[in-house]
C-alpha cells in the first residue's frame, strides 16, 4: 500500500467546509492501514487545534496525523542549533513546537528571527524583527505563501511579511515550508516511510506538486483548489496524475 502526504486547504477543506468526498477518502485510508499525514503550510494552529477544527466539520483526523510548516521550522531550528534563542512572530501553532524543542523565545540578541503568521501583524513586532535581522540574527520563515483566505477576502500571509523584512534589511529568509522539499523529507521521516512508496496529494502546482517532484514522490493534483487543469501544461514539471478531487483517488498498492 502506498503512503500519502495530503495538503489541507483546497484538498480536504475549503475554508470551514469539507470538500465533498474528503471524509470518505480519509476513511478509506484509515481502513486500508495506509500511512498518511496531512501536510499544511498553515503555521497558525497546533495539530491538536486543527484536529479539533476538523472534527467539528466531520473530518476524523487525529493530531498525530497532522504536520505543519511550524513543526518543520521548529525541527529545522533544532537540527541546526539545539536549545538556542529566537525572536518569533506567530501564534501558538509556531511558538509551541519551538518551546517544546528547548528554544528560548526572546527579543534580546536572539540567534534567529522566525516569522510565521498571526491573526493580526503588529508593526512594532515587524520593526523589531527588521532591527534584529539587520543586526545579524538568522532569518527563517515558515512558508512563502504571500496571501491567504480571510473573512472578507485575502489577507497578507507569511511570504508578504517576509518580503517586507527582506526589502528593509537586504536579507532573504530561508523558507522551511512547501515547496521546500525539506518539509517533505521531514514528513517522510515523521512517518518513517520512503519517498519511493509515497504520494503527495495537493491542489497547487507551485508548492505541493513541485515539492513532491523535488522530493522524489509520486504526485496527484486535485482540481478543487487554486490550480485549474488548463494551467497545468505551462509548468515544466507535471503531476503524475490529475483528478477532479480526492473522492476520485483510488488507493494504490506498491
Amino acid at each position: 500500500m502506498k503512503n500519502y502526504l495530503i495538503d489541507m486547504d483546497g484538498v480536504l477543506v475549503s475554508g470551514r467546509t469539507i470538500i465533498p468526498g474528503a471524509d470518505q477518502f480519509i476513511q478509506r485510508l484509515q481502513a486500508s492501514g495506509a500511512e498518511f499525514l496531512v501536510l499544511t503550510n498553515n503555521p497558525l494552529y497546533t495539530p491538536g487545534d486543527l484536529a479539533h477544527r476538523f472534527k467539528l466539520i466531520g473530518l476524523d483526523i487525529p493530531s498525530e496525523r497532522i504536520f505543519t510548516s511550524a513543526m518543520a521550522t521548529a525541527r529545522f531550528l533544532h537540527s541546526q542549533r539545539p536549545q538556542a534563542t529566537a525572536f518569533v512572530i506567530g501564534e501558538s501553532g509556531l511558538t509551541s513546537p519551538i518551546h517544546e524543542l528547548g528554544y528560548v523565545i526572546t527579543d534580546i540578541e536572539p540567534d534567529y528571527v522566525v516569522l510565521g503568521e498571526t491573526h493580526s501583524y503588529n508593526l512594532e513586532q515587524i520593526t523589531t524583527a527588521i532591527r534584529l535581522v539587520a543586526g545579524g540574527a538568522h532569518f527563517l520563515a515558515t512558508n512563502p505563501d504571500p496571501s491567504g483566505p480571510g473573512e472578507g477576502g485575502i489577507v497578507p500571509a507569511c511570504g508578504a511579511m517576509a518580503a517586507l523584512i527582506e526589502r528593509a534589511t537586504g536579507v532573504a529568509p530561508f523558507f522551511v515550508g512547501k515547496p521546500n522539499p525539506l518539509m517533505m523529507r521531514m514528513a517522510l521521516n515523521y512517518l518513517d516511510v520512503h519517498s519511493e512508496d509515497t504520494v503527495m496529494v495537493g491542489d497547487r502546482m507551485d508548492t505541493d506538486i513541485i515539492g513532491g517532484v523535488q522530493a522524489g514522490l509520486e504526485t496527484i493534483l486535485v482540481l478543487t483548489g487554486v490550480t485549474a487543469e488548463a494551467d497545468v501544461r505551462r509548468f515544466p514539471y507535471q503531476p503524475t496524475r490529475i483528478v477532479p478531487s480526492v473522492a476520485e483517488i483510488e488507493l494504490a498498492t506498491k
